[in-house]
């Protein structure tokens, strides 16, 4: 089989109507932070314990496509001493793996980022691949003020992500590129609007310059909203015609679909707003999810770090996973939430 085949049967798994992707893979320091929330201390045998709890959860693969994994956890065993690949692959579900090593700031450009973890990549992207990894992920992040990001921190991220992109598919892995616009400030819905476009448009750019097959990746954007601080918030309805509006204009229609980072929404409005997305329909790309805490919250909440609440956190995992996939066809309604 051909690398491009390789890459698109891959995709198409991703993609499958009705599911999404469950991103697992928070850094050392973020998962503390999570894990605090519940009144946890964050340990190696507890991160074990909670992620193999809820990639056994019953069912999870009806809705899940694929798991993004921290580089710790794709070398762990579930509870029951099963590789973490091995577990997921037996649901039904694709292993994947975060390759990035987190971001810094950009010099010159006060107020912007850059994420760095090129060097090696392609050694390292080897050997997760002998792990089972078949998809990756890398973040570069965005923030926006009056005048970030600058037009230095649009092309120096875009030139990253799609150098990390080419990387993965020499190797037969799909990348899934993620441009994060945060939703952190008090900016308008129309600010997020622009610098969305100026952010996809050269990251297309980039990936075109840099030979990246559009049919052997994913796009996982942010979607257009008010920011965090700003006085209203955008209704779901509002968020789907102010981001698919960006979309039509820069995102082609060569990529075979878009999971959508939650980025600080509560699982509620996560769902609710791929749901009007998908309502609007139909589109030129699958429009999907690739949640971390959208979908884990509740999960984490109903562990608290017990073993015997592993049931109640399972339960609370399959419920938001089926929400998400009803969602993925503009079938969700809030009364589900009951």
């Amino acid at each position: 089989m051909g690398q491009q085949q390789v890459l698109e049967d891959t995709v198409a798994e991703l993609i499958e109507d009705g599911k999404g992707i469950l991103a697992a893979d928070e850094s050392a320091p973020t998962i503390a932070k999570r894990f605090s929330a519940v009144g946890v201390e964050s340990t190696e045998e507890k991160r074990r314990e909670y992620r193999s709890l809820i990639f056994s959860t019953p069912g999870l693969g009806d809705y899940i496509s694929g798991v993004i994994l921290y580089e710790e956890t794709l070398r762990q065993s579930s509870l029951d001493n099963i590789a973490i690949p091995e577990l997921l692959r037996n649901q039904g579900i694709v292993p994947g793996i975060k390759v990035d090593k987190g971001k810094i700031p950009l010099v010159n450009a006060p107020g912007d980022e850059i994420t760095v973890g090129l060097d090696g990549l392609e050694e390292r992207l080897q050997g997760y691949r002998d792990q089972g990894a078949r998809f990756a992920k890398w973040r570069d992040v965005y923030h926006i003020t009056d005048t970030n990001p600058g037009r230095l921190a649009i092309e120096a991220n875009a030139e990253v992500l799609a150098r990390y992109a080419a990387i993965c598919q020499s190797l037969g892995v799909v990348p899934i590129v993620e441009p994060e616009v945060l939703m952190d400030g008090h900016h308008t819905i129309e600010r997020c609007a622009q610098v969305n476009e100026a952010v996809l448009r050269e990251v297309f750019h980039a990936l075109d310059r840099h030979g990246v097959l559009l049919e052997g990746m994913l796009l996982k954007p942010s979607m257009v909203t008010a920011g965090k601080s700003h006085t209203s918030k955008a209704s779901p309805e509002q968020v789907a015609e102010a981001t698919l509006k960006v979309f039509r204009r820069v995102v082609p229609a060569a990529v075979p679909g878009v999971v959508f980072l939650s980025g600080g929404q509560t699982p509620e409005e996560a769902t609710s707003n791929l749901n009007a997305l998908n309502q609007h329909g139909p589109h030129p790309w699958a429009l999907s999810f690739s949640y971390g805490r959208a979908l884990q919250e509740p999960a984490q909440k109903a562990w608290a770090g017990s073993l015997e609440n592993g049931p109640a956190a399972q339960e609370a995992m399959h419920k938001r996973a089926k929400l998400n996939g009803v969602a993925r066809n503009g079938s969700y309604t809030p009364d589900m939430e009951r």
